[in-house]
């Protein structure tokens, strides 16, 4: 199994492993795997699996939808989304969102790192920044839409009496949604409208507390 100049520089400059060490690998796909190095140089390196570690764990089939925010923040999202069991991460550019642009390629990095802190073994692809209103224009209502919706601070919402299946979490930018945005979304059909609880949420806070409520009532935890 072939290493990169950048993973090879990790085990070798970053964590002082050589040939014969032992590591945990996963490509998403095929579970975790004991590995053995066999090389590992300037220019990349190999590794020899040795035997599965651990079986392939997929999250349920929840995506987040989030306007992205200021960097750090942006990448606490992308992390805490990574822990929670976010199948998919989608950028999203509203009518207020203050982010015009994102780096993919950083984002989806922050997305393995969190995947190889907490032991799993699925990594959610990072989608480039896309307008809401395309989305919507081409969105399957298979696909339902919880809509994290600041107006309606009060109670939390409770999520046991909604159907299973495929849902997307879709969170606001700061600076609010426009009217254009909540007649559009009240209209679609397959949108339920919720509460986070009784104090308004930094959208940083709110993408935790929407995936936390999500996977607890219709999820694998």
């Amino acid at each position: 199994m072939p290493l990169g100049p950048a993973q090879a520089h990790y085990l070798g400059a970053v964590m002082r492993l050589g040939p014969g060490a032992r590591i945990e690998v996963f490509n998403g796909r095929d579970g975790a795997w004991t590995a053995e190095i066999e090389a590992v140089g300037k220019r990349g390196g190999s590794l020899a699996l040795v035997a599965q570690a651990a079986p392939q764990r997929d999250p349920p089939d929840v995506w987040l939808m989030f306007a992205p925010i200021k960097k750090a923040r942006t990448d606490f999202i992308v992390e805490k989304a990574t822990e929670l069991g976010a199948a998919r991460i989608l950028p999203v550019q509203t009518d207020h969102t203050n982010a015009e642009r994102i780096a993919r390629d950083r984002l989806q990095a922050h997305a393995v790192e969190a995947a190889e802190q907490c032991g799993g073994t699925f990594v959610p692809e990072v989608a480039a920044l896309a307008p809401l209103s395309g989305l919507l224009d081409r969105w399957d209502t298979g696909r339902r839409i919880l809509w994290a919706d600041e107006a309606l601070a009060g109670p939390a919402a409770t999520l046991a009496t909604l159907p299973r299946g495929p849902w997307a979490i879709l969170i606001g930018p700061e600076g609010g949604w426009s009217a254009a945005e909540r007649a559009r979304l009240g209209a679609l059909e397959g949108v339920t409208r919720v509460s986070l609880g009784p104090r308004i949420l930094r959208a940083d806070t709110a993408a935790v507390a929407a995936l936390a409520l999500w996977q607890a009532a219709l999820g694998d935890w």
